[in-house]
């Protein structure tokens, strides 16, 4: 698709979301189809095994659409090893090729809650503002169904919603193309390609996908042809202490801080003091869309107890953000277009903390480039592509225009190009050690 027709593309269906805003959603009663009660334990199944499926219209603010989805509830592994059910949407095409092809988009839906996660939202279930971002998204995903892409939709974030906990994102993401090769009416089989596409919570899925695959999924890893990402977390000990007192992101600080402690079943309350604990419980089941702009000013020490404000102080921080560092997981196998803006104080975040530099308000964008480099010499073909004008927000556009044809070639079996002899050094991925 050119880049004429793809903007067109995105221009109709923005204006197509725009007019649906304004339409109140209809309250929907808990739904059932969520939850796994079958007979054996999940943990007796193999990843990737279909629970149960249905197929419904795709829903945008709570009106149905004429395309249709096919719903999975799969089973999977959350970051701690244990055998979780989860939900993923299968999102069929109008005109569907003779031989099928897939991209798995990674939604940056970004929530704390299970309520906001896409496969509620496609299903017509609608919480203001969480849910508004899933609606949103389909803009991205009109020319996907137009080139007849059959597009799937994971729950990335698992059943408990655990925001920013890498491992299981990439589970959750892997599992969801095994569930769609033998899920019913999708037209997909174990030898469908698959690419990946995400930005920001997004590029969390699509990265963590691709480095888990050839270990967890060596048979996915094989269909994969690449992964187009922008904004991606690499560092988050690193991230945390960048949005820390910023304008616009700061309660990400607490918002990753609970998701990943929620991942791993790490208690943090004894570290918190009574302001921290009041932030974390208003949190609990918040969307970013609630928390960004709400917390300005926001810092670690103004959650913790005096003794733990250095945040090496406290042994679970150290563990967790170790765990989920990017740069100490393996390199993926397959090609990498990675986007990332540098223009962080457009979005109220400095650039000048001493041992970070710039970022694009919530993401730094050294510790982007070093991953690519790393990536890089693990012989990896990545193309790196840096936005030193644009933030995070603004990132967002030409990521796509350079995105989707990106993914065409490669699915074309076209070489994928390569920066790798032209990314500048960034900031070190080195695991952070406890306060001495």
């Amino acid at each position: 698709m050119k880049r004429r027709q793809l903007r067109a593309a995105l221009a109709a269906v923005l204006s197509l979301v725009l007019l649906g805003g304004v339409v109140a959603p209809a309250a929907h009663a808990a739904d059932s189809f969520f939850s796994y009660s079958g007979p054996r334990p999940l943990g007796d199944l193999a990843p990737g095994t279909v629970l149960k499926s249905r197929t419904i219209d795709y829903h945008l603010f709570g009106l149905a659409l004429p395309v249709k989805v096919v719903q999975v509830l799969y089973r999977t592994t959350d970051a701690r090893g244990r055998a979780i059910a989860n939900a993923t949407s299968i999102v069929l095409p109008p005109q569907r090729p003779a031989k099928a092809k897939a991209v798995s988009y990674q939604s940056a839906y970004d929530s704390l809650s299970p309520a906001d996660s896409p496969s509620r939202v496609i299903a017509g279930d609608q919480r203001f503002p969480g849910g508004v971002l899933v609606n949103v998204e389909t803009a991205l995903l009109v020319p996907l169904l137009a080139q007849g892409y059959t597009v799937l939709v994971p729950d990335t974030e698992g059943p408990t919603a655990d925001f920013a906990t890498g491992p299981v994102y990439g589970t959750t993401t892997l599992d969801s193309i095994r569930a769609s090769a033998t899920a019913p009416g999708t037209g997909l089989d174990a030898t469908t390609r698959v690419g990946l596409l995400g930005y920001s919570g997004g590029a969390i899925g699509s990265n963590w996908a691709a480095a888990l695959a050839p270990s967890y999924a060596p048979e996915v890893n094989q269909r994969l042809v690449g992964v187009a990402e922008g904004g991606l977390l690499v560092n988050p000990a690193r991230n945390l202490d960048y949005v820390s007192g910023s304008t616009v992101w700061a309660g990400v600080l607490a918002a990753a801080v609970i998701g990943a402690a929620r991942g791993y079943g790490v208690d943090i309350d004894p570290y918190l003091n009574d302001r921290g604990r009041a932030v974390f419980a208003k949190m609990a089941d918040q969307s970013l869309a609630n928390i960004l702009l709400a917390y300005p000013g926001l810092t670690w020490r103004d959650l913790v107890k005096p003794e733990y404000a250095d945040p090496t102080s406290v042994p679970v921080y150290v563990d967790l953000v170790n765990k989920l560092n990017l740069g100490q997981r393996p390199s993926p196998t397959v090609p990498l277009y990675i986007a990332q803006g540098a223009a962080g104080f457009l979005e109220g975040t400095s650039g000048l903390k001493p041992g970070i530099g710039a970022g694009d308000g919530v993401m730094v964008t050294g510790d982007v480039r070093t991953l690519a480099r790393q990536y890089c010499a693990a012989g990896t073909r990545v193309q790196y592509k840096q936005f030193d004008l644009l933030s995070h927000v603004g990132g967002v556009a030409p990521w796509v225009l350079d995105s989707l044809p990106w993914l065409n070639d490669r699915f074309a079996g076209k070489q994928a190009p390569s920066t790798c002899g032209s990314i500048p050094a960034g900031n070190p991925l080195t695991p952070v050690g406890p306060a001495v």
